[in-house]
């Protein structure tokens, strides 16, 4: 008995790797799939045709010099991963145009607009009815492709799971946990101790549950605790001041909240090199990056420059049409930056040239996403917006950009999400919060309060 994988054109484009995930197994790229793949990859949105371009050279790796009869019944695939060093998967392509109307296999009809997802559909239909001492399994990510394929008879159909680092995206690490009442309550036994100015409590490893280093503790008695440190005993707890928190300063501006004022905590903390802000439209991440950033560069002189960047799909082939320097005509996509940089220096005499002028001294540089990959930056803070809408490998290219001395903020609101190809369980920005949290250079907040306006927090909650 086999396990037989059957991939949609839709995995591959959400991760051009995911042959390797079924490398014990027998996997199967239908015909179709391929040439999907082969109309995709010169497609305008550079984004998606990247990817195209990916799965098609991973097959090629694999599949190498081939003969067709090895090529229809399975090719070993390779892996560098030990734990799957054992295993011994196949990658065999399927002819589909052979597929002929069979009386015992309810076929789906080729010739029409769905045509594609028919002749896949087919295919494990085809293996299923051939092959019956083994088990089939279509995996897609088109919900309605799975429905059709139950539908037709097709006993075993998977969404792509692989990339998926949550069920719920309500279990995505906030930064920060709750607690009703009085948080000491909850604790049988401290032992507390004086490091300087700060006062720090030792608390047993399992009396928290889910906690990771740089995370908050907060009860309903105003209490406010930092997690500096974990080890195989302790819990490191340092005891905050919430005045405190409330009355720090970038630039100018203060936190309006709690949430805002531990992002604010974060960004000031010396050893995260990546900070991840997320949460709804109007909560300030943005201003409070920004905000910082001119904090550090020009009055601390920390950085040599500002690098602000943003996820924008359609970038990657319009940028090119536009006339004007690279930040020129990245300014459409960035005038997010330009608003708040108004809010910072509104109020001055002449606010454009204050503008100007922060500009120019804060050295800030606007970059299109698709040109920071093969580079590397160094003695800067990295300021990616909307990271909502990249996929894990794109940010992993970018964040891997980061040099010596430099420091990424990534920022993003995981309901809105534009790009057809992520939902909020399999964005770059879960992915990347999920996976960081462990790493004790990194911290993450989600900022709740919509703070632009009472409009805007009525929009988001309401409509």
């Amino acid at each position: 008995m086999e396990k037989v994988f059957v991939i949609d054109t839709n995995v591959l484009l959400h991760d051009p790797l995911a042959i390797y995930a079924f490398a014990e197994h027998k996997v199967v790229i239908p015909m179709t799939v391929l040439e999907e793949l082969d109309i995709i990859k010169d497609r305008r949105d550079k984004d998606v045709s990247r990817e195209a371009r990916l799965a098609i050279n991973t097959i090629d790796k694999i599949v190498g010099n081939a003969s067709p009869k090895e090529l229809q019944s399975g090719v070993s695939i390779q892996t560098t991963s030990a734990k799957k060093a054992k295993f011994s998967g196949t990658l065999a392509i399927f002819p589909d145009q052979k597929i002929t109307a069979n009386d015992n296999v309810p076929f789906l009809n080729g010739n029409h607009d769905h045509a594609n997802d028919n002749r896949i559909i087919n295919v494990a239909l085809s293996m299923q009815a051939t092959n019956p001492r083994d088990t089939v399994c279509l995996v897609t990510k088109d919900i309605n492709m799975r429905i059709k394929a139950k539908g037709s008879g097709l006993e075993n159909v998977e969404d792509y799971r692989k990339d998926k680092v949550l069920d719920d995206v309500d279990l995505l690490n906030k930064g920060y946990l709750t607690y009703t009442g009085n948080f000491w309550d909850t604790i049988e036994k401290v032992k507390t101790e004086s490091h300087g100015r700060h006062t720090v409590h030792l608390l047993a490893k399992n009396s928290i549950d889910q906690a990771f280093i740089n995370m908050f503790i907060i009860d309903e008695t105003e209490f406010v605790g930092f997690i500096c440190n974990i080890d195989d005993e302790y819990i490191y707890l340092v005891d905050l001041t919430r005045t405190a928190l409330m009355h720090q300063n970038f630039w100018g501006i203060t936190p309006r909240n709690i949430e805002q004022a531990m992002a604010f905590y974060l960004l000031r903390h010396e050893d995260s090199d990546l900070m991840i802000m997320t949460g709804p439209a109007g909560s300030g991440k943005t201003l409070l990056a920004l905000a910082y950033a001119l904090h550090v560069t020009m009055e601390e002189k920390r950085f040599n420059k500002i690098i602000v960047a943003r996820s924008t799909p359609p970038m990657a082939e319009d940028i090119g049409f536009l006339p004007g320097t690279e930040e020129e005509k990245m300014a459409p996509w960035l005038a997010a930056f330009d608003d708040n940089l108004e809010i910072l220096h509104g109020a001055d005499e002449h606010s454009i040239s204050s503008i100007d002028y922060v500009k120019q001294k804060a050295n800030i540089q606007f970059k299109s996403l698709n040109f920071m990959r093969g580079r590397s930056f160094n003695n800067a803070l990295i300021i990616i917006d909307e990271a909502q809408g990249l996929t894990q490998f794109q940010l992993k290219s970018i964040v891997t950009r980061i040099g010596s001395n430099s420091r990424i903020v990534v920022l993003g609101n995981l309901a809105q999400i534009d790009n057809k190809y992520i939902t909020p369980l399999t964005s770059g920005l879960t992915y990347l919060v999920e996976k960081c949290k462990h790493f004790k250079y990194s911290s993450m907040m989600h900022v709740n309060g919509i703070e632009r306006s009472r409009l805007a927090e009525f929009a988001e909650e309401n409509l």
